[in-house]
């Protein structure tokens, strides 16, 4: 989507894919990630022969690549990846093996050894298999001497077997690990808003300074036009004072907006990082690219207003956290669930003995064994505690979801209609621009046939530069505008 305001820009690189160009020829350079930060090192310690342009995209791909917020949330990406792979070590198969023997006065007691391999399931039943090998001379005579294998499962039929501790820490990594993603979206909108505020604030100081210098190149070539025609006697000598006290406070205008446009290059250089996380300080020989009418910059992004809103409920990242937050705490309702059941888990295990068993018998016929557990809490006081917190807790974020969506929307829609209001500003401030400059001019040619004043000139050039710097103040704040637009709607990243 373009917009066309009637502006003159004058010669604008339109090439997103360019890092660096050149103000007169153009060299395509590819955005490729490893030369980014070998670019920009090598542009702080090198002189140039001629200026370079730093586009706002490339910039962009600098700061997501190498800025330390860009980074620690990439990091946090990996730390949810890690609670991932902490939560499945809960369904890991587990070996054991247990060797215990005593003996007392020349007596064998017994001699005991017991490997056995435990394997949990997802669905909360776990499966065991394993070897007692039992010998001695005092043993217990409900134990079976010899060699027993078995194997077996145990499986809850009330208390956690629709969801257990293990498999909600599981759901819940995997919903942090979602949520990681959304949160880094959200930190990267608001760096590159921004990184690219920065931008535009130091495009509008560089083009505010070429106004001032361009105004202040005029007045020099005024007092020398006033100094000859003092000299021919042509003009009274007070007009050089009068030309000289214009240049002079051009001259200030010039020294303030220098001032201005070293902090701007400041400002900058705190988003721009290198790779082994040292800051970088920009040269001053790399210039920003002017792009103030180049509206193909905003061609990715989407303008309309009612088709932003309609998007935020399904791609803004705030949005999405809260929505996995609060199925994090479902997860947790559901866990506090089982508390109000009772506890009852059944275990069997099939029995052979010396190997020679068959495995074909029927299951409670003969070789096995075969228990139950119940357990379960009378005034279930905790249960009816702990359940009732889950609950208010979704109420609590889910009332906290709604007020954020709100808030999302307010703010969309006052940038929006600042975008609007710049636009028609703009247009209006461009014919002032015009107005101003070309009553100048009108006043220096009849100053030239002796028909006006220096004063007149003087200040109706202070009018054109008050106005282009208002007009510049807008486009920079249009820019600024849409941006910000685009980060409050998630959309930036």
């Amino acid at each position: 989507m373009m917009f066309r305001f009637g502006m003159n820009y004058g010669e604008i690189s339109t090439d997103s894919h360019l890092i660096f160009t050149k103000p007169k020829t153009t060299k395509m350079l590819h955005m490729k990630s490893r030369f980014v930060g070998l670019g920009l090192l090598l542009l702080a310690h090198l002189s140039w022969g001629q200026n370079k342009t730093l586009h706002p995209e490339a910039y962009l791909k600098i700061v997501e690549k190498y800025h330390p917020v860009a980074r620690q949330a990439q990091i946090g990406i990996k730390k949810t990846d890690a609670q991932i792979l902490q939560a499945r070590a809960e369904f890991d198969p587990i070996l054991k093996h247990y060797i215990t023997s005593k003996t007392l006065d020349g007596t064998s007691y017994y001699q005991y050894n017991s490997p056995e391999l435990n394997i949990p399931t997802w669905y909360g039943i776990e499966v065991n298999s394993g070897i007692e090998n039992l010998q001695g001379d005092r043993l217990d005579p409900s134990q079976t001497t010899g060699q027993t294998s078995y194997i077996g499962i145990q499986v809850p039929i009330a208390k956690n077997l629709l969801m257990d501790k293990r498999r909600a820490a599981l759901q819940q990594a995997k919903l942090m690990n979602q949520m990681a993603f959304a949160e880094q979206r959200v930190v990267l909108n608001q760096l590159f808003s921004d990184a690219m505020e920065a931008y535009w604030h130091w495009l509008k100081c560089y083009q505010v300074l070429n106004v001032t210098r361009q105004n202040l190149d005029a007045a020099k070539r005024r007092i020398d036009f006033v100094k000859r025609s003092v000299e021919l006697g042509d003009r009274p000598a007070v007009d050089t004072l009068e030309a000289n006290t214009q240049f002079m406070y051009l001259d200030n205008q010039f020294l303030a907006k220098s001032l201005d446009y070293e902090n701007a290059i400041l400002q900058l250089s705190a988003f721009l990082w290198q790779e082994n996380n040292s800051p970088l300080t920009l040269h001053k020989d790399i210039l920003p690219a002017e792009v103030w009418g180049d509206y193909t910059l905003f061609s990715n992004f989407d303008l309309n207003l009612q088709s932003i809103l309609e998007k935020v409920d399904s791609f803004h990242p705030e949005i999405q956290a809260y929505q996995f937050k609060i199925e994090g705490l479902n997860v947790e309702k559901r866990l506090k669930f089982q508390s109000l059941l009772p506890k009852i888990d059944l275990q069997y295990n099939h029995l052979m003995k010396d190997k020679a068993t068959s495995v074909n018998t029927a299951l409670f016929t003969n070789n096995y064994r075969f228990g139950i557990k119940f357990e379960m809490p009378l005034r279930l006081s905790l249960g009816r505690g702990e359940y009732q917190s889950a609950k208010l807790k979704i109420e609590e974020e889910t009332i906290l979801l709604s007020q954020k969506k709100q808030q999302i929307q307010i703010k969309i829609n006052s940038y929006f209609n600042q975008f609007q209001t710049l636009k028609k500003q703009i247009q209006t401030q461009e014919k002032a621009v015009s107005s101003y400059t070309a009553l100048t001019k009108a006043e220096e040619s009849k100053f030239a046939q002796g028909e006006s004043s220096l004063f007149l000139i003087n200040s109706r050039e202070i009018k054109a530069l008050e106005a282009s710097e208002k007009l510049l103040d807008l486009k920079a704040y249009l820019f600024k505008t849409v941006y910000a637009l685009q980060a409050s709607a998630g959309l930036l990243i």
